[in-house]
C-alpha cells in the first residue's frame, strides 16, 4: 500500500523530481480545474511552472485510504519568494502567503499514483492557519518568503513577521527597537546600500530560528562610510553571517546577527563581479 504519510513528507521537501519519480506511474493523469496533464513529464512540467518562486506545503486535515484509492482534505499553504502575477490563486509578491483548501483523490495501482484529481475552494475560505513562523515545513517555507521580502526591500511585508516590540542587534550599531525602528533603519540604509540574503541553511522550532546565510551589500551610490567597508556605486561586499531569531507566537521578537567566524570576513567585489584585492 502506498505510504501516504511519506508521500506528504516528500511533497513538503519541495523536491518535485523525487516526488514524481517515487510516487507516480509513467502514464499518470492529473486533472485540476480546467487543467489536465498526462504522464510524468507533463506532471513534472506543471509542477515546475506552479512552483516557480512559490513553495507549496500540504497540511492534511483528514484522509481515507484503501488499496486503490486515497481521498484527502488538505489545507495547502503557498509561500512566495518571487513575484507571480500569473499565480492561479491570486497575485503574489515575495513574502506573501496564501492558504487554499483542496479536496484530492488519488487512484492507485501497484503502489503508484495513476490518476490525481483536485478541486479547490476560494483562497482562505474554510482553512486552518499556522502561526507565521516555527518548525513546521510550511513555517520554514514562510521564513524563506520573509528572507525574500527583506531582499526585495519590501518593508511592510518583511516587518509583518515581527512582533511590535521586536529588537534587532547587529553589533555594529546600538540595538534597534520596534518595527518602525527597524524599517526606518533599513529605509535609510537601502537608499545607499542594498542588502540581499542568500540562504544556506535554516534550523527552526517553535521558539527560535537559526540562519546560516551570505549577506550581499551592493552600493546604490558611493558609500565611503559604509560600516562594513567603503564601496563605490555598483560594487558589493559579501559577508557570511549567522542569525538567531527568537520567536513569540510565531513572530520574530529578537534578532541577533553575527559574522560566521573565519568565514565571516568581508569579501569585496568590483561591479563586474571580479574580486577586489
Amino acid at each position: 500500500m502506498l505510504d501516504y504519510a511519506q508521500y506528504i513528507a516528500t511533497f513538503c521537501t519541495g523536491e518535485d523530481d523525487r516526488l514524481v519519480d517515487t510516487y507516480f506511474a509513467d502514464d499518470v493523469t492529473f486533472t485540476g480545474g480546467t487543467r489536465q496533464h498526462h504522464g510524468k513529464e507533463g506532471l513534472r512540467s506543471f509542477l515546475k511552472w506552479a512552483h516557480g518562486g512559490v513553495r507549496e506545503v500540504p497540511r492534511v486535515q483528514s484522509f481515507l485510504q484503501s488499496e486503490e484509492l486515497i481521498l484527502a482534505e488538505i489545507d495547502m499553504d503557498f509561500h512566495a519568494t518571487q513575484q507571480r502575477r500569473d499565480f492561479p490563486f491570486g497575485d503574489l509578491d515575495p513574502g506573501d502567503s496564501v492558504t487554499v483548501k483542496f479536496l484530492v483523490s488519488y487512484r492507485i495501482a501497484n503502489d503508484k499514483i495513476v490518476e490525481l484529481k483536485s478541486m479547490t475552494w476560494p483562497p482562505e475560505k474554510g482553512v486552518t492557519k499556522l502561526p507565521k513562523l516555527g518548525g513546521h515545513p510550511s513555517q520554514i517555507a514562510a521564513f524563506h518568503a520573509y528572507c525574500a521580502a527583506f531582499s526585495n526591500a519590501d518593508y511592510d511585508r518583511f516587518s509583518s513577521f515581527y512582533t511590535d516590540d521586536v529588537v534587532l542587534e547587529l553589533g555594529s550599531v546600538p540595538p534597534i527597537h520596534g518595527k518602525d525602528g527597524i524599517t526606518g533603519f533599513y529605509r535609510k540604509m537601502f537608499a545607499v546600500v542594498r542588502e540581499n540574503i542568500t540562504v544556506h541553511s535554516v534550523l527552526a522550532d517553535d521558539r527560535s530560528i537559526a540562519l546560516d546565510a551570505t549577506a550581499r551589500f551592493t552600493a546604490q551610490t558611493d558609500a565611503p562610510d559604509f560600516v562594513v567597508g567603503p564601496i563605490a556605486a555598483g560594487e558589493y561586499i559579501e559577508v557570511r553571517v549567522f542569525v538567531h531569531y527568537e520567536l513569540e507566537g510565531g513572530l520574530v521578537r529578537h534578532i541577533r546577527v553575527g559574522r560566521a567566524g573565519s568565514e565571516g570576513a568581508p569579501r569585496f567585489f568590483h561591479a563586474d563581479g571580479t574580486r577586489k584585492a
